[in-house]
């Protein structure tokens, strides 16, 4: 194995470390709020989007699976959270929309966030956190792209 292959593959190990590590932290900033890291990113996607979304765009958006995004959504339904609309442009798939306390929960989160985040990047210039994103991002388009060429395989196949 070459030193760059070595070093991509310590790369993906280190991601699988970090993704788990960000879920408990994530977990432990805002469990007295009532939320898990999982509830958190299905409300910060609602509020960060200027429209009510459907399960299958968040999952999408997010990089998770549909079925994961719905038994969180139906949570969220149960503890007052967010709240199912019809969606026009689809019978079935109904809107996500955020209620106030749902809103009052994603914007609490968010405030303990942006301290949390500062802090866990203390000592890095934003042009390493800028070159990581960069890495990331390529990482993430290409893999989505590999995703949705297989997606569209398996469909034709059918």
């Amino acid at each position: 194995m070459s030193r760059r292959d070595e070093t991509v593959v310590a790369l993906i190990l280190s991601v699988f470390r970090l993704n788990g590590q960000l879920i408990d932290a994530g977990n432990r900033l805002v469990l007295d709020i009532g939320l898990t890291s999982a509830w958190w990113q299905v409300l910060g996607a609602l509020d960060l989007s200027p429209v009510p979304l459907p399960v299958a765009h968040i999952a999408r958006n997010m990089g998770l699976a549909r079925q994961s995004v719905q038994r969180v959504a139906d949570l969220l339904a149960e503890k007052g959270l967010v709240q199912f609309e019809p969606n026009p442009h689809h019978q079935r798939a109904k809107l996500i929309v955020l209620t106030p306390r749902g809103r009052a929960a994603a914007k609490s989160a968010e405030e303990r966030q942006r301290p949390w985040a500062r802090d866990i990047t203390a000592g890095l210039s934003l042009e390493r956190i800028s070159t990581a994103l960069e890495v990331l991002t390529h990482v993430n388009k290409h893999l989505a792209q590999a995703a949705s060429a297989t997606d569209e395989d398996f469909t034709e196949e059918k």
